[in-house]
Parts: C-alpha cells; sequence; structure tokens
C-alpha cells in the first residue's frame, strides 16, 4: 500500500491500492464499535478486524440481545458519528494506564495481559478501543459501507468460552464500488452450492450425519471427473499411489504429535483395551509406508499420492455445506527427498499447480506463513532454515507471494494458494509444507552416496485442499454451469413427437452411450417449451432437439446452455466436436 503520509495512523494514502481497503474497513469496524455504544452502553467488545472485502466486530450485548432488524439504526448511528468527522488520533499507553482504561472490559484486560509491547490506543470522539492502527485520519473518510449480517462467534475461537455477537459489514471508497460489491453478494447468493447442490442432485446433507455429506449420482460423476483429472496429472508428475488405513493407534498418533497438539479435533476409539483414532490426517500412515523398507539416495524423490478420507470434529455452528464438513477427503501428497532436491521439487510443485488451477479458470495467490508463535514443534534454527528454503524455491520460480506471519502448521512452515473465483473471492485451497521434524520423530532415513544413513525432507502436499471443498467452489465458481467434461449430463435429447422421432432419439441415446457421452433423453409427455427450459434449469450442456429434419437426414440440430442460436449437423460431426471439448477440457 503506498502511504502518502503517516503519523502512527495512516493520513493519506492511494485509493486505487487495494491494500487501502483494508485500512478503511478496519477503521469502519472501530465506527461501528463507536455507534454500538452510543446504543448499547453496556456492550463490551472484543475483535474489529478488516477481513477479505469488508470487517466485522465482536460483540457481547449482555442483557440486550439484538436481531439483524436491528442493523439498520446502528448503520443510521455510524452514519450520524461519520458526519460529525472527528479525528481518528492514536495514543501510546503504558500497561498499567491500558489495564486502567479499559478496567470494565474483560475481554480488553485479557487481551492487554498477553502483549509484551509498548500498547497503543485510537481515539475517536468519546470511544476508545486497543489496536496497533493503522487508521485513517478521520470518520469524514468514511462514506460508503453497509452492515450486512450477525453470527455467532465464540471469544477467541474457543468453544469453552462465552459466544458473542458478530457483525459483519463491507466499506468502500465509492458508493459505485460500494453497490457494485452488493450486486456480487446478491449474486453469490444466486450461486450457494448448497442451493444447487439439491436443484443439479449432486450431494445430501442429513441431520442423521452432521457434516458427513451423501453424494448422489450426478454428484458422483462430477466428483470422479475431477478425481480422474487429478490422477493423470499425479501419473505425469511421477506419483505412486497409495491407501493408508482410516484408523491407527494412538501410540503412532503420539509420535506425530497429533496426540498432544490436534486431540481436541479427533475421533477416537478404544480397541482391545488399546486407544485408536480416525485419521484426521493422512501424513503418519504415509510415513509409516516410507519406513517399511530401506532407501538408496538414488531412490529419492520418492512422491506418494493419496485421495485419503479424513475426519475432524467440527462445532456444529461451523458446519456450511460442503464448505466445512466432518468428513472430507484430502487430495494429499507426500514427498520424500534430499536437502539438495529440494529447491526444484518445489519449484516443480508451482508448476503442477499452475496447471491444475488452470483447467479450472482459477487465479491465485501464494502465501508463506511462518512459524506459530507457540505449540510448534522442533528446533527454531530448522524453522529458519525451511521457511528459506520455500522463500528461495519461490523467489527462484518467479512466483510472487507475500509473508503470512505465525500461520504454519505445528510441525513446519508452508506455503498457502489462495484461489480467486469468478465472483472475485478468495479460498484457501492447495497447501506445501516443509517439514523437517516428523522425519526426526519418526525415525526416517535413507543411504546417501557415502554409504551413511542420513534423514530426508518431507513435503506434505494437498492441491485441491479437499475434494468435498473444492467440488463446493466449483459449483458456485462455475455457476453450476459446469465444463462439458465435467457435466454430470452432458447431452440432453428431446424428440418434438414420440409418435414419430422416438425412435430415432433412441438410436442416438445408444450411440452416444456407446461412445461415453453422458447422456439423457427426455419423452415425457410435456411441451417442447416446457422441457427445452427444463433442460436450461439443470444446465445441461447440449440440448439437441430432434424433429423430421433431424430424422430424415441422420442430422442433430443441437442448442449450447446459455445460448439462443441453434445449429445443424451430422451426428458424427457432433460427436467429434463433444468428444474435443471432452478430451481438452475446454471451459465454456
Amino acid at each position: 500500500m503506498k502511504i502518502l503520509q503517516h503519523d502512527g495512523s495512516i493520513i493519506e494514502m492511494d485509493k486505487t491500492d487495494p491494500a487501502s481497503l483494508d485500512v478503511l474497513n478496519h477503521s469502519t469496524s472501530h465506527l461501528l464499535a463507536a455507534a454500538i455504544k452510543e446504543l448499547y452502553p453496556n456492550a463490551l467488545f472484543g475483535f474489529g478486524p478488516a477481513i477479505e472485502e469488508g470487517f466485522y466486530y465482536d460483540i457481547d450485548f449482555l442483557d440486550n440481545p439484538i436481531s439483524e432488524a436491528d442493523l439498520p439504526k446502528i448503520e443510521k448511528k455510524m452514519k450520524e458519528l461519520a458526519g460529525k468527522d472527528e479525528k481518528i488520533v492514536r495514543e501510546q499507553l503504558s500497561k498499567e494506564q491500558a489495564l486502567e482504561v479499559f478496567k470494565d472490559n474483560p475481554y480488553k484486560l485479557e487481551l492487554i495481559e498477553g502483549i509484551n509491547e509498548d500498547i497503543t490506543v485510537f481515539k475517536q470522539g468519546n470511544f476508545v478501543d486497543l489496536c496497533r492502527g493503522p487508521h485513517i485520519l478521520s470518520t469524514g473518510q468514511i462514506k460508503h459501507f453497509k452492515l450486512l449480517s450477525l453470527a455467532g462467534a465464540y471469544w477467541r475461537g474457543n468453544s469453552d468460552n462465552k459466544q458473542l455477537v458478530r457483525i459483519y459489514g463491507t466499506s468502500w471508497w465509492t458508493a459505485d464500488d460500494l453497490n457494485k460489491h452488493l450486486t456480487n453478494l446478491e449474486e453469490r447468493k444466486k450461486r450457494d452450492h448448497r442451493l444447487l447442490g439439491r436443484q443439479l442432485g449432486l450431494f445430501h446433507l442429513s441431520e442423521y450425519g452432521p457434516g458427513f455429506p451423501f453424494w448422489l449420482p450426478n454428484g458422483m460423476i462430477l466428483r470422479e471427473a475431477v478425481e480422474s483429472f487429478w490422477k493423470e496429472q499425479h501419473i505425469k508428475y511421477n506419483y505412486q499411489f497409495v491407501k493408508t488405513p482410516i484408523m491407527l493407534s494412538r501410540e503412532l498418533w503420539h509420535i506425530s504429535g497429533h496426540w498432544d497438539h490436534y486431540r481436541d479435533n479427533m475421533y477416537t476409539t478404544e480397541v482391545d483395551g488399546k486407544d485408536f483414532a480416525i485419521k484426521p490426517m493422512n501424513c503418519p500412515g504415509s510415513i509409516v509406508i516410507y519406513n517399511n523398507s530401506l532407501h538408496s539416495y538414488k531412490d529419492l524423490p520418492i512422491r506418494m499420492a493419496e485421495l485419503g478420507l479424513v475426519h475432524r470434529y467440527e462445532a456444529s455452528g461451523a458446519l456450511n455445506g460442503l464448505f466445512r464438513v466432518r468428513s472430507f477427503t484430502q487430495d494429499d501428497a507426500h514427498i520424500y527427498c534430499r536437502p539438495d532436491q529440494l529447491v526444484e521439487e518445489i519449484q516443480t510443485l508451482l508448476k503442477f499447480y499452475q496447471e491444475m488451477y488452470s483447467v479450472f479458470n482459477l487465479d491465485y495467490r501464494i502465501e508463506l506463513s511462518t512459524r506459530p508463535e507457540e505449540g510448534y514443534i522442533g528446533d527454531i534454527e530448522i524453522w529458519n532454515k525451511s521457511e528459506a528454503i520455500l522463500e528461495e524455491a519461490c523467489r527462484a520460480s518467479g512466483k510472487e507471494f507475500k509473508i503470512n506471519p505465525g500461520d504454519g502448521a505445528f510441525y513446519g512452515p508452508k506455503l498457502d494458494f489462495k484461489l480467486k473465483d469468478s465472483m472475485g473471492r478468495i479460498w484457501q485451497c492447495g497447501t506445501i509444507q516443509l517439514d523437517m521434524n516428523l522425519p526426526e520423530r519418526f525415525d526416517c532415513s535413507y543411504i546417501d552416496s557415502d554409504g551413511e544413513k542420513k534423514r530426508p525432507i518431507m513435503l506434505h502436499r494437498a492441491c485441491l485442499g479437499s475434494i468435498e471443498r473444492f467440488i463446493g467452489i466449483l459449483i458456485e465458481h462455475f455457476a453450476g454451469v459446469f465444463p462439458t467434461w465435467l457435466a454430470p449430463i452432458q447431452v440432453n435429447l428431446l424428440p418434438v413427437n414420440n409418435e414419430f422421432h422416438l425412435d430415432y432419439t433412441n438410436a442416438l441415446y445408444a450411440k452416444f452411450k456407446a461412445v461415453g457421452i453422458r447422456v439423457e433423453k427426455d419423452d415425457a409427455n410435456e411441451k417442447l417449451g416446457y422441457r427445452m427450459r427444463n433442460s436450461q434449469v439443470r444446465k445441461i450442456p447440449y440440448t439437441i432437439v430432434i424433429g423430421d429434419s433431424e430424422v430424415a437426414n441422420n442430422q442433430v440440430t443441437y442448442r449450447k446452455h446459455g445460448q439462443k442460436e441453434q445449429y445443424t449437423c451430422s451426428v458424427d460431426e457432433f460427436i467429434e466436436l463433444i468428444n474435443k471439448e471432452i478430451k481438452e477440457r475446454t471451459l465454456n
């Protein structure tokens, strides 16, 4: 972000820089809190950060519960305060001073106790908030905003803590940008994968298994098309496919560190008097396979890929369609390599990811997530070396990236791949995690050229993240209008009159099935216009209408989804056309 002036709060900035929106939205979250304080004087405040495309604030309303019906009133008060154009002032306090200022707010007191550096607050009018900043110059710059929704959020994300009210909003520099964003949000609602999943018969969510999706026939076709492409790519890049057990003993999870660091998210049981856990991750099983045999330095790199079903306990309130589930399939791979192979291997992975994402027309950016402040395993020296290697690989490949401090896995730093869909939303999907710790904990080794045992470096790698979540993203990215190669039904045959055209329709149906085209026929006793509309609603890529001319000339007349134009060609020409789309995985 280009800062033109700075005095601890941002005075002037380049508003064309997207990063300036973070500052505006964070300042708008403070404006929201100031308005809440006037309307609900007893309210207590938690966090109020900027997020992708907006902001939120977590608030404890105590005995004054609110609903979405209250948002217009809060918004009106925010506009009133913004109209006063109050200067936003930064002040630095000692810890004792800060504790005194926020003595009536247990949430802020908890945050202050954890701060071991200079404490800053920002004031606007009568409102003061604990914050590092930065902020805009004054509330008068906050003009174009909208409060969007309410949600529940446990304090600091811990379900053992009190649930606060989270108010979401969005703020923009111009009215035009705000209106465009609100229009975009309405379009996203139409693309909701849960709605389209029901409409297109892709998956089912049942109260008998919250967080455990049921895949319907059309959904399985879509899923298998994605997995088939995934497998082709891994064969191309010389991976071996493996399968590891879904449940393994406590001893394994203790060695890996999951039992100590991830226990609350694991489903456990007892077998033969011993503790077992359903796997939340595939990596320990992969290591067991690696350690099953001896390895020479000549064998490395060894690339093991697995579509591994994992289970993780998620709070019921966090479950969200396919986006947040308790049972999902990770498109995992674990790569064991020598230190001298590491940079080249990561560069190859970056090329692999580019090819995978481009097929779905998904843009992305990379973030380098570094060592967490606490709860990590291994020596800091190893962490520093690992982080430097990832950074070197990114630079060598020419890929832009940004640092995400403290967000690494507990066993190693990682590269996170943030995908951008057709609606401009950002999704965390792929990851590459560099791990020098688990090979040490599991005593992995290979025989080097000097005859000595050496420790391999392990790369944890998931490209799509999880099959379930990725398909949810694809449903919304394509609005259910999948490219032909992904579409559960690729062709729909509509005879104009069953008495004269059904036999030819049946012959076409058989011929298309024989060459691998996913085809249906709609010979229902309904008007042709109704069946045409139904084919559009079902988002089938090709609809073929069969009448007298088609029967007489052994032809087809087809219409592509979303188009009004119709085209007539021979049957063989149509088969060649659609097979080319499928083979080349053409985007619509």
